[in-house]
């Protein structure tokens, strides 16, 4: 826990607990990262096997977040933490609930390639790869950056949302013009779009977690606050300490 400047306690079984799930969280963030390039590349290669391994797989991500969620249960009843230790708690409580939804969008793509594809019998009307590359890498960057919970880092990540929001409207304008110069490509069209919805979500899912490395940092409530209005209230003293 020295790495996120918490404070010692005086009972080290209370340390050992905090540090247990805080490295819980960052394995299961290290499934989902996975899980979501298997589905990304099961998805552009149409490939069965490793499809079914990322539907598999998910069942693992949901049985992580309910033993790192009754941990942290366990840890408020038993510990009563307050101040900095409290907003550690709900932190991993809300980002583990981030993790299992990013884990269930790389099942849903992983179902689409079975289900779709092998109907369709042709691959993807447009490149998702670099859409999905983005995404990943974002989960990627917010995943450290909640490990090491830094704030400079998830400001930028944060941002990096609005690249992944031009691409996602460049992917769904050819993906229209497609759809109106042959009508045929419609179910093509759809399975693309979905796809290419569920990966722009992860986007959001990452701007989640950077609010929640907001709350813990700054102690106040980011979500649904974005803009200039964002950047003021993270400026907020001007060096980012962590209140008490």
């Amino acid at each position: 826990m020295d790495s996120l400047n918490l404070n010692k306690h005086i009972s080290g079984q209370f340390n050992a607990e905090l540090e247990h799930i805080r490295t819980q969280v960052m394995t299961m963030g290290g499934m989902v990262e996975q899980q979501l390039t298997d589905a990304i590349v099961a998805m552009h290669n149409q490939d069965a096997e490793l499809a079914n391994k990322v539907i598999e797989g998910d069942q693992k991500v949901n049985m992580m977040e309910v033993e790192i969620d009754e941990a942290c249960v366990r840890i408020i009843a038993k510990r009563q933490p307050a101040a900095s230790d409290l907003r550690l708690v709900m932190a991993i409580i809300k980002t583990i609930s981030e993790l299992e939804r990013i884990g269930d969008v790389a099942e849903k793509i992983s179902r689409t390639a079975l289900e779709k594809f092998s109907q369709q019998h042709q691959p993807l009307l447009v490149s998702l790869e670099s859409l999905g590359h983005h995404t990943i890498q974002m989960l990627h960057d917010v995943l450290d950056a909640f490990a090491r919970m830094d704030l400079n880092a998830a400001i930028e990540i944060y941002r990096e949302d609005r690249k992944v929001d031009q691409e996602y409207e460049g992917i769904v304008r050819q993906l229209m013009t497609y759809m109106m110069e042959d009508p045929r490509t419609i179910p093509s069209v759809l399975t693309a779009l979905f796809c290419a919805r569920a990966i722009e979500r992860i986007g959001d899912r990452c701007q989640n977690i950077c609010e929640i490395i907001f709350y813990f940092i700054k102690g106040h409530d980011f979500r649904h606050v974005g803009g200039d209005q964002l950047d003021k209230l993270l400026a907020g003293d001007g060096n980012g300490s962590n209140p008490a």
